[in-house]
C-alpha cells in the first residue's frame, strides 16, 4: 500500500506562535501538519509498532541558569536498536547495513512533498521526504525525516534536508515541536541521511539565548554562551536562502573534518529584545564539537543534539535524580571544541564565507 502523501505549500506555514512566561505554548488550533504527525504517531504506538511504550516521562528542570530539562527514559537505553559503528565524518553509505529503506512499512506515517508554485526543474518529479516513527522514541511524536531515501545519501546535510527541517517547524503551530540532526562522529546512529523531529513542551534557553553578530549580512551569528556555536534565523520568507547559508557552514565543517550537531526550534529573532514570548520564526543552531567514533554506548549519557540544546535524556534513575547543572556542563564541555579551537574555527569560517568559496 502506498504511504499517504502530505502535500504542503507556503500558505501552510504558521506565521507566529506565542508562549506563556513559563515557556509553555498557549492553546492554539492544531495545524494540519501537527494533526497528521500526532495522529499517525499515536496510531503506531497503539498498534505496537514501537519497541516500547513511551508513556509519560518523568521530568525535572535542573536548578541553575541554563534551565536544563532532564527526562528519565530507561527503555530507550535498553531496547533501542544497536547503533552502527561510525569511523569517519565522511563515511560512505553502506547498503548492507541497516538503513531506512529496510524499515517496516507500518513505521511510515506519510510522504512529505512541497507543492512548488514555480514548477519542477527540468521536468523532474518533486523531492519527497519520508516521515516515519522512531521506534525507540525520545519523546512524544518522535519521528524521522528521511529525504529521498531511495537515493541512499550518507548522514551528511544537504541544503534540501535543512530546508525540510526549517519548513517542518514552520508547518507546526506548536512551539514544542523541535528538529535535530547528528552528524557522523556526533552521535549519529545510522549512516543514512535523516533528521529527528519530536515535541518537547518545556522551554529551552536556545529559543531566546543572546547572540553576537558574526556576518549579519549573511545571516550568521555566534552563540557566545554555553554551548558555543553558530546561529541562523528564518521566517516563512527566504527559507531556501537560509538553508543554503546553513549548508555552506556545515559543508565547511565537513571539509574541515569537524563533527557537528544542528537543532531547529521556534525562537526569537537574533538581536531583538521586543517580545520574548513571540515565536515568529525558526532558530537554527549549529554546534561544532569533538568527534567520537566507534559504537556509542546506549546506557551512557551521550552528548548529542538534544543535550546541546538543553534536553537531557537519562537511562537510569540514579543519574536522573542526582545530576546537577554544573556536572552536566562539565560533561558537555568535554565534547565541545576547546575555546581556542572554536575561536580559530570561527575566524576560518568567517574568511570562508566572506570570500564566497
Amino acid at each position: 500500500m502506498m504511504p499517504m502523501q502530505f502535500v504542503y505549500g507556503k500558505q501552510d506555514f504558521v506565521q507566529g506562535v506565542r508562549v506563556d512566561t513559563d515557556g509553555i505554548a498557549r492553546k492554539v488550533d492544531e495545524s494540519r501538519f501537527d494533526s497528521v504527525v500526532k495522529a499517525g504517531w499515536t496510531d503506531r504506538m497503539e498498534r505496537g509498532v514501537f519497541r516500547y511504550h513511551l508513556g509519560d516521562l518523568k521530568t525535572r528542570i535542573l536548578p541553575g541558569r541554563c534551565g536544563l530539562v532532564a527526562q528519565l527514559n530507561v527503555k530507550r537505553g535498553i531496547e533501542r536498536r544497536k547503533p552502527q559503528e561510525i569511523l569517519s565524518i565522511q563515511q560512505d553509505f553502506n547498503a548492507k547495513k541497516f538503513n531506512f529503506n529496510k524499515v517496516n512499512p507500518d513505521e511510515i506515517i506519510f510522504e512529505m512533498i512541497k507543492d512548488s508554485e514555480e514548477g519542477h526543474e527540468m521536468g523532474r518529479p518533486p523531492c519527497k521526504t519520508v516521515v516515519l516513527v522512531n521506534v525507540s522514541p525520545l519523546e512524544f511524536g518522535h519521528c524521522l525525516f528521511v529525504p529521498d531515501p531511495a537515493r541512499c545519501f550518507p548522514q551528511v546535510l544537504t541544503s534540501f534536508a535543512i530546508q525540510v527541517g526549517i519548513e517542518s517547524v514552520l508547518l507546526s503551530s506548536d512551539p514544542a515541536f523541535r528538529v535535530g540532526f547528528n552528524s557522523l562522529g556526533a552521535c549519529a546512529s545510522v549512516n543514512h541521511l535523516h533528521l529527528h523531529g519530536y515535541y518537547l513542551k518545556y522551554k529551552l534557553n536556545i529559543e531566546s539565548a543572546p547572540v553576537r553578530p558574526l556576518l549579519p549580512e549573511k545571516g550568521v551569528y555566534t552563540l557566545p554562551g554555553f554551548p558555543a556555536g553558530f546561529l541562523f534565523y528564518s521566517e516563512s520568507k527566504g527559507v531556501e536562502d537560509v538553508a543554503r547559508a546553513v549548508c555552506r557552514v556545515t559543508d565547511f565543517l565537513i571539509e574541515a573534518n569537524v563533527a557537528h550537531n544542528l537543532f531547529l526550534t521556534r525562537g526569537c529573532p537574533p538581536c531583538e529584545e521586543d517580545d520574548k514570548l513571540l515565536r515568529k520564526g525558526v532558530r537554527i543552531a549549529v554546534w561544532p564539537r569533538m568527534a567520537c567514533f566507534g559504537t556509542k554506548e546506549e546506557t551512557a549519557f551521550n552528548v548529542a543534539v538534544c543535550e546541546l540544546a538543553g534536553h537531557l535524556s537519562f537511562k537510569n534513575s540514579k543519574d536522573f535524580e542526582l545530576t546537577t547543572e554544573s556536572h552536566v556542563i562539565d560533561t558537555i564541555q568535554c565534547y565541545l571544541l576547546p575555546p581556542g579551537e572554536f575561536l580559530q574555527l570561527e575566524k576560518q569560517l568567517t574568511q570562508h564565507l566572506k570570500i564566497g568559496v
